[in-house]
C-alpha cells in the first residue's frame, strides 16, 4: 500500500516536467528552421542588391547616353557601314555624267571666251587668230559627252571607289580619335572589373547572366520567406491547441518571442524598398540607320531599414543624424527591449527589482514602439516615390521620325518589407497573448 500511495502522485508531476521539455525541443527544431530560412533569405537579398548595383553601375546613363565616347563609337559605326556599303546606281551615274558634261561645257565656253576676248598685244592677237583658224568650238562641245563618260567610268570603277571609301573611313576614324571624353577610361575600368567579377567577356553575356541569376534569386527568396512565415504560423497554431495547458504557456511564450527576434533581425537587415528608374530604350535615326541605347539606369537605390538609418546617421546635417538616431531607437532598440522585457515578465518577473518598471517595459512601452509606424511610413514613401517617378519619367517618353525614347519605373517593395510587416503583426498577436496570460495566471 505504501508503494502505491507514493507512486501515484509522481505520475502527473513527471508529465508536467516532460511536456514542457518536449514542447521546447519541438519548437527549437522549428526555430532552427526559421533561423536557417531567414539566414538564406538575408544572403540572397544582399546578393540581389549587389548584383543590381553592379548592373546599374555598368549601365549607368553617365557611361551611356551622356558619354561622348559612346555616341562617337555608335555614330562612327553607322557612318562606316554607310561608307563601306556605298555604291552608285545606273541612274546616279547618268546624273553624274550630265553634271560632268555641264561643267565641261562651261569650261570650254570659259576657255573660248578667254582666248577670243579683245587683245592689245601682238602676241595675244596672233594667238586669237590661230585659235579661230585651227580650233572648231562646236567640235569641242561635241566631244564633251565622250569625255564625261570616260571620267565617270574612271571615277566609279571598283578601284577608285575602294580608294575613296578608304579615305572617307580614315577621316571618320580620325575625327573619332580627336573626340575624347574623360569617362572613356572610367568606363573601360568599370567594365573590366565587373566582367572579371562575374566571369564574362562582354555586355551581352553579362546581361544574360544577371537576368538568369536574378530570376533564380527571386524564386529562392520567395521560398525561404514562405519557409520563415510557415515556421511562425506553426508556432501560432500551437497556441490554439495548447491554450488550456496553462503549465505550457510560459515556455511556449518564451519560444514565441525567439521567433519574433529572428523576424525582426531579418526584417531590419534585408532590403525593404528598391528605387529603379531607367530609360529602357532610346533610338535615334541617322543616315537611314538607328543608334540605340538600352537599359540606361537613371537612378538605383536598394535599402534596408538599417541601411536607411546608417545613411541618415552618416549625413553631415544634424537634423538627418537626429532622425536616424530616433529611427534606431524606436524601430530597432525598443522592439528588442520589449521582447526581452516580455520574456522576463512571464518567466522570472519575481526576480526583477521593480515590477512597475518591468510592466512598463513589457506593456506600456508599446506606445513608443514605432515598428508599425515604420511600416506605414515605408508604404507611404513607396507610393509617393512611385507616383513622382512615373510622372517625371512619362515626360521623357517621346516618339517622332528621328527619336524614340521609352522609360521604365522598376521601383518596388522588396520581400524584406513583408517580413518586417509579418514581424509587426506577429508582435501584436503576442501582445494579446501576453495580456491573456497575465490575466489568467497573475504574477509569475
Amino acid at each position: 500500500m505504501a508503494t502505491t500511495i507514493n507512486t501515484t502522485p509522481d505520475t502527473p508531476v513527471r508529465k508536467n516536467r516532460v511536456a514542457p521539455i518536449l514542447l521546447i525541443a519541438a519548437l527549437s527544431i522549428l526555430l532552427l528552421g526559421e533561423a536557417y530560412f531567414g539566414y538564406r533569405f538575408h544572403q540572397l537579398s544582399v546578393e540581389q542588391k549587389h548584383i543590381k548595383e553592379d548592373y546599374s553601375l555598368s549601365n549607368n546613363i553617365t557611361f551611356g547616353i551622356f558619354s561622348v565616347d559612346r555616341w562617337g563609337e555608335k555614330i562612327s559605326a553607322v557612318v562606316d557601314r554607310r561608307v563601306k556599303g556605298f555604291n552608285l546606281t545606273a541612274k546616279q551615274k547618268t546624273e553624274m555624267r550630265k553634271e560632268v558634261e555641264k561643267e565641261l561645257h562651261g569650261l570650254v565656253n570659259k576657255a573660248v571666251a578667254e582666248v577670243t576676248k579683245p587683245q592689245k598685244s601682238l602676241g595675244g592677237k596672233l594667238k586669237k587668230l590661230a585659235f579661230k583658224s585651227f580650233v572648231d568650238v562646236g567640235e569641242l562641245h561635241a566631244q564633251v559627252p565622250s569625255f564625261a563618260k570616260t571620267i565617270v567610268a574612271k571615277i566609279t570603277s571598283p578601284t577608285s571607289l575602294k580608294r575613296l571609301k578608304g579615305i572617307a573611313a580614315s577621316k571618320v576614324d580620325e575625327l573619332e580619335a580627336q573626340t575624347y571624353d574623360s569617362t572613356d577610361t572610367t568606363i573601360t575600368t568599370v567594365e573590366q572589373n565587373i566582367y572579371h567579377k562575374y566571369h564574362v567577356t562582354n555586355a551581352n553575356a553579362f546581361d544574360r547572366l544577371v537576368n538568369t541569376r536574378l530570376a533564380e534569386i527571386k524564386k529562392a527568396s520567395f521560398q525561404y520567406a514562405l519557409g520563415m512565415l510557415g515556421c511562425v504560423a506553426i508556432a501560432l497554431i500551437l497556441w490554439l491547441f495548447l491554450r488550456k495547458k496553462v503549465q505550457l504557456h510560459v515556455p511556449l511564450f518564451i519560444m514565441s518571442l525567439l521567433f519574433a527576434v529572428i523576424l525582426l533581425a531579418v526584417g531590419v537587415t534585408s532590403p525593404i524598398i528598391e528605387v529603379d528608374a531607367r530609360i529602357q530604350s532610346l533610338e535615334f535615326a541617322l543616315l537611314g540607320d538607328k543608334i540605340a541605347f538600352t537599359n540606361q539606369v537613371l537612378f538605383f537605390q536598394s535599402k534596408s531599414i538599417l541601411g536607411i538609418i546608417g545613411t541618415l546617421i552618416e549625413q553631415p546635417k544634424p537634423d538627418a543624424v537626429l532622425v536616424g538616431a530616433l529611427l534606431l531607437i524606436f524601430v530597432v532598440i525598443l522592439p528588442l527591449l520589449r521582447i526581452i522585457a516580455r520574456g522576463v515578465h512571464v518567466s522570472c518577473g519575481h526576480l526583477f527589482g521593480s515590477q512597475k518598471v518591468l510592466r512598463f517595459l513589457a506593456f506600456d512601452l508599446g506606445k513608443w514602439d514605432m515598428a508599425d509606424v515604420m511600416v506605414v511610413g515605408v508604404a507611404m514613401t513607396y507610393i509617393g516615390l512611385n507616383g513622382i517617378l512615373k510622372s517625371q519619367l512619362s515626360g521623357l517618353n517621346m516618339q517622332n521620325d528621328t527619336l524614340k525614347t521609352v522609360t521604365a519605373n522598376n521601383s518596388a517593395l522588396q520581400l524584406g518589407f513583408f517580413i518586417f510587416v509579418a514581424y509587426v503583426i506577429y508582435t501584436i498577436v503576442l501582445s494579446s497573448i501576453l495580456k491573456r496570460i497575465d490575466e489568467q495566471n497573475g504574477p509569475c
